[in-house]
């Protein structure tokens, strides 16, 4: 229990370190690296509490995918970071009072679910049930319980991946593109001109 009690707060000491220093740190590309630390801190908090699947998600999807591609993406744009810094202190006050009744929020939500949710009546981490893994538990209750919620939350991604793309799409003057449906209805007579040329004449165009 004490090598467990060390272990877990020495990696929730690195995540809200690393949590602040992602929002703190004046180079993009360190942040988005402190966001990986953050990353793998948590994947080490859920294996503490006995959700090795969990950890392994947060490490495959979110390191492996979305963190390096963040960080590809800011390293590979050139984005003028001085621009986006002049109007920071305008903002500030609008910030830091939607951060403050965000974290009030948060803070009420917490104690309504440890003084009289389901957290109430629980004296530890849930132990897991005989002969059922970690992902067989996860799958019960997400595609029993909270079925219309997992297909709600996949519609409003397919929403996002499309507005995405809309949004990102621009078609420029001057730039030839294909044109599949051009190409299909293409006939040999509009893609084929027959021409009688005449001996020691060239075609005019």
């Amino acid at each position: 229990m004490v090598l467990q009690a060390i272990a877990f707060y020495l990696l929730a000491a690195t995540t809200l370190v690393a949590g602040v220093a992602v929002i703190s740190a004046r180079n993009p590309v360190h942040s988005v690296l402190f966001l990986i630390t953050a990353f793998f801190s948590a994947a080490g908090l859920f294996v503490l509490l006995g959700a090795e699947f969990l950890a392994m998600i947060l490490m495959v999807v979110y390191v492996g995918a979305v963190a390096v591609l963040f960080l590809f993406v800011v390293m590979m744009l050139d984005v003028d970071f001085v621009a986006l810094r002049q109007g920071f202190a305008r903002y500030l006050p609008i910030g830091a009072l939607v951060a403050g009744l965000l974290t009030i929020e948060m803070i009420f939500v917490v104690w309504t679910v440890a003084h009289s949710g389901a957290a109430s009546k629980s004296t530890g981490p849930a132990t897991p049930m005989p002969n059922v893994t970690n992902v067989e538990a996860i799958g019960r209750v997400l595609y029993t319980d909270y079925v219309y919620f997992f297909q709600a939350a996949g519609l409003v991604l397919l929403v996002a991946m499309i507005g995405a793309i809309v949004l990102t799409l621009k078609h420029r003057e001057g730039v030839r593109r294909q044109d599949i449906a051009a190409q299909v209805a293409r006939t040999p007579a509009a893609g084929m001109r027959m021409v009688s040329i005449k001996s020691g004449e060239g075609i005019d165009e």
